[in-house]
């Protein structure tokens, strides 16, 4: 392949990789990056080597040519981190404890301070913590060596993977693995808070907070009732973004306050959720659009700890026109979500942005061109994506992480594909063809769909949850439905895209990439919405700007001017099914990979093929 370079990955500086705080809804003025240069090395057993083998640049995947390394794990290789972390031996002398944070690890990974095993984790995207206290206690250096040993066996298995693939080509990428999101430290006191959950009920104007405050175990400290104080601040549209906490301590400060509460907890077990709600009164109430992204500002204090953060007031619901079809609405007004998929990719940091401006780069531009909604694709981002996106006024349908056993392309996308122009109808039970015959894999999924949507609910940008894509390790959708509700009854629910639909969720959703452009009838019901949640996905080559000869789409064109008329003869086709009962489409795609030269912007977005 040939390597391409973003204009980000160009100009990248070793010392300041991807610095920004990671997790801009919940803000705490404690935070070390541990970004940058490590040690690694590739071992056939899992036995840390003797030597390691060089350096590799986190967090990026060795298989990202940023790492330095440009080297893929295969499924019977074990991949070493190796680094020194340091302590502050004050903060720990004043009973302070200290939380090691990882954004997401591909596939497994288990952990080791100083030689000794700290804990595991198992799953490519999801983030996860460990209280390191005990650790750094039982040291008197300013110092600690932090290992990882790293499993990865991509798509031989049934984990989740996405779009990655070993051997990669047409829709599926090169397979990563390893350290791919930002790693880092805080320290905390002894009594902290570890979440604030909200709950917005824009009809009441009734705002929720669920504080979960935790203690750590390790330090030995008489507790008694804690001064626990609650401040809300008013909403902002100012393009900020948060480079270091600082930032946010800094704009709620100057704010005045809407409403404030103090009151006294005592922790006697290790974990407690306070639950604070209130109302807010109609001059206070400003909604959440994207035209005028409001949010709104916290502020926690428990005794010692300090912890920022946001939310905004909005509803997306389905509700009857006068015409009687269901139409997505936002605070119940009518809203036609003209999206665009988006599958996070770029040429030289694969699933890793090479920098903050990455994201920002696509979620502007895509604004820019009249899209009000982002398809994020089989793909879970780093925090600060979504943070972007409640700030600018980016809505987004977030999917989960595909996974099961290796598919069957003829029947769960060619085969489906007529199936389902043909409006026939599919059955979710046959295991085998839909490749979730192992119950363990079936049991994660589940367990990491969950995490996922709790994970990631408190972001406002985000309005719908997409369970399954075509049939990939699809199985049991009613009950992931129903679970998914249960979990969070504030988002519609897409069950199905494109197809094996069970007449579920809240969508009737199709693809159609290759026939005449019509509403399906819902084989069903009458109540869900109809959305075209995959179409167009054209294809162009531009010389000097891919990666491979490979040309993979749906429909090719030699010319920028005849990709842009068959664009718009199809976006045309599309808002004319509006009046019929669409209420969403979703293009293919952001941005150009490897072998799918489908994107509106090229692989390293340095063109602009479609306007």
């Amino acid at each position: 392949m040939k390597q391409l370079y973003t204009t980000w990955g160009e100009s990248i500086s070793e010392e300041e990789i991807l610095q920004e705080y990671p997790r801009p809804s919940f803000v705490r003025n404690s935070y070390i990056n541990l970004n940058g240069r490590w040690d690694y090395a590739f071992t056939k057993e899992a036995t840390e080597p003797a030597q390691f083998q060089g350096q590799i640049l986190v967090p990026f995947s060795p298989e990202a040519v940023l790492s330095g390394v440009n080297r893929q794990l295969q499924p019977n290789e074990f991949l070493w981190y190796r680094t020194n972390i340091p302590l502050d031996r004050n903060n720990l002398a004043e009973g302070m404890g200290l939380c090691l944070h990882f954004g997401a690890v591909d596939q497994s990974v288990v952990v080791y301070l100083n030689k000794e095993k700290i804990g595991e984790h198992h799953g490519g995207y999801l983030p996860f913590c460990f209280d390191i206290t005990s650790a750094a206690l039982a040291t008197d250096m300013d110092t600690m060596e932090l290992t990882l040993c790293v499993k990865d066996v991509s798509d031989t298995s049934y984990h989740a993977r996405g779009k990655q693939k070993l051997n990669r080509g047409g829709m599926y990428y090169t397979a990563q693995s390893g350290i791919w999101q930002t790693v880092w430290m805080e320290y905390v006191p002894a009594t902290y808070i570890s979440r604030v959950e909200t709950n917005c009920n824009v009809d009441e104007r009734i705002v929720s907070l669920d504080i979960c405050c935790e203690r750590i175990a390790s330090v030995d400290r008489q507790l008694d009732a804690i001064p626990l104080a609650v401040s809300i601040f008013p909403p902002s549209i100012e393009d900020i973004s948060i480079n270091v906490p600082g930032d946010i301590l800094h704009k709620t400060a100057i704010s005045p306050t809407i409403c404030g509460k103090t009151d006294m907890i005592s922790l006697t077990d290790s974990s407690l959720t306070y639950h604070l709600q209130f109302r807010l009164s109609p001059e206070q109430l400003s909604l959440w659009t994207p035209e005028e992204p409001y949010l709104y500002h916290y502020g926690v204090r428990l005794g010692d700890d300090y912890v920022t953060g946001y939310f905004a007031m909005r509803t997306f619901t389905k509700e009857q026109d006068g015409q009687g079809i269901y139409r997505i609405c936002l605070n119940h007004k009518p809203l036609f979500l003209r999206g665009v998929l988006d599958q996070g990719y770029w040429p030289d940091g694969l699933m890793t942005p090479p920098s903050d401006e990455a994201f920002l780069f696509d979620i502007k531009e895509m604004k820019k061109l009249g899209y009000n909604m982002i398809r994020k694709h089989i793909k879970i981002e780093p925090q600060r994506f979504y943070y972007h996106c409640d700030r600018l006024g980016m809505i987004v349908w977030q999917d989960m992480v595909n996974g099961g056993e290796p598919y069957k392309d003829w029947y769960v996308t060619y085969m489906a594909t007529a199936k389902s122009m043909l409006g026939l109808k599919s059955r979710d039970t046959n295991a085998k063809l839909l490749a979730r015959q192992n119950s363990e894999g079936r049991k994660e999924w589940e367990q990491e769909m969950l995490a996922t949507i709790h994970l990631l609910k408190q972001h406002p940008c985000i309005s719908t949850w997409v369970i399954f894509n075509e049939g990939w390790g699809q199985f049991e959708t009613k009950r992931m439905v129903d679970l998914a509700r249960q979990a969070d009854a504030t988002r519609l629910l897409d069950a199905t895209s494109g197809w094996y639909d069970q007449g579920c969720g809240d969508m009737n959703s199709f693809h159609n990439y290759f026939f005449k452009m019509k509403v399906p009838k819902d084989r069903y019901t009458n109540s869900r919405v109809a959305v075209l949640s995959e179409f167009g996905g054209y294809s162009m080559a531009i010389d000097g700007h891919c990666t491979d000869d490979g040309l993979y789409g749906y429909g090719t064109y030699k010319t920028l001017d005849e990709l842009q008329k068959a664009f718009e003869k199809r976006e045309t086709q599309v808002q004319a099914l509006i009046p019929n009962g669409l209420c969403a489409s979703v293009y293919t795609q952001v941005s150009d990979i490897e072998d799918e030269v489908n994107g509106i912007f090229t692989y390293d977005r340095k063109i602009k093929k479609l306007h």
